[in-house]
């Protein structure tokens, strides 16, 4: 589960503004693919990940992945998300990739410890995000959830934090996350992914208020609250977190339609 990270991120933040507030719309889901190195091969790595970069820019490829160092947990971890897409956008994204297939595997997948990849699925009934908001943030909290086992849970959880989420919108709740199915990322994955952004290691510290569980309490009313607190917990097998910064100088940005 460690491995298998950052918001599958950073997508689910940097959606378009109408991703972010359409909750009607189209299915669409982000691939991360996550990297752990050995601290002497940083150097290496990164240079190997700008020259796919450059390999990439060359071809004119068209979908941006951005990048995440892991600040905490594996420090020695990179993280890669694509933009939310439909699934049948995938295959043209294989096929536009392979002209640089040949870079990767000389120039990154040497300095490699591991890697793992993973589907996530976008959800935005899930999620509470600002109107507008299309920034990449400077740091982003990723929590993962591993649910226990049976559909019981899964449909507590998904019942609960749509909850949490409808709470956070008619309150105004000024603290924004979006939350993701993990999909297909192996044995030991989690089965959600939450992400909150922060614009400083101060803005990330600094406690809600109201807190989370006051704004849900707010909105239903105090047993209302508990219980959706309760039943969230129920279905939990454990909790996991860390906090990873944005890379600019390891994203690859698609040249403009």
């Amino acid at each position: 589960m460690k491995n298998v990270t950052a918001w599958l991120a950073l997508a689910l933040l940097c959606g378009t503004a109408a991703q972010a507030q359409d909750k009607t719309a189209p299915v669409t889901v982000m691939r991360d693919y996550t990297d752990v190195v050995a601290p002497a091969d940083q150097q290496a790595y990164e240079a190997g990940v700008k020259n796919f970069n450059q390999c990439l820019r060359q071809h004119g490829f068209k979908y941006t992945w951005t990048a995440w160092v892991h600040e905490t947990g594996d420090t020695y971890t990179y993280s890669y998300t694509s933009d939310p897409i439909p699934w049948s956008s995938f295959d043209d994204m294989d096929a536009a990739g392979k002209a640089c297939d040949a870079v990767l595997r000389s120039s990154i997948n040497p300095h490699l410890k591991s890697e793992t990849s993973a589907f996530l699925q976008v959800m935005p009934e899930l999620s509470h995000v600002p109107k507008g908001a299309d920034a990449t943030p400077k740091l982003i909290e990723v929590t993962f959830f591993m649910l226990k086992p049976g559909h019981e849970a899964f449909d507590t959880f998904l019942t609960n934090t749509k909850k949490i989420a409808a709470a956070a919108e008619k309150s105004n709740w000024p603290y924004y996350f979006r939350i993701g199915q993990v999909i297909d990322a192996g044995d030991g994955a989690p089965s959600f992914v939450l992400i909150s952004p922060s614009n400083s290691w101060a803005e990330l510290g600094k406690d809600p208020d109201p807190s989370v569980w006051k704004m849900v309490e707010n909105v239903y009313g105090k047993a209302d609250g508990l219980a959706i607190r309760k039943a969230i917990n129920d279905a939990l097998k454990d909790v996991t977190s860390h906090v990873d910064s944005y890379s600019a100088d390891l994203t690859y940005t698609a040249p403009a339609k």
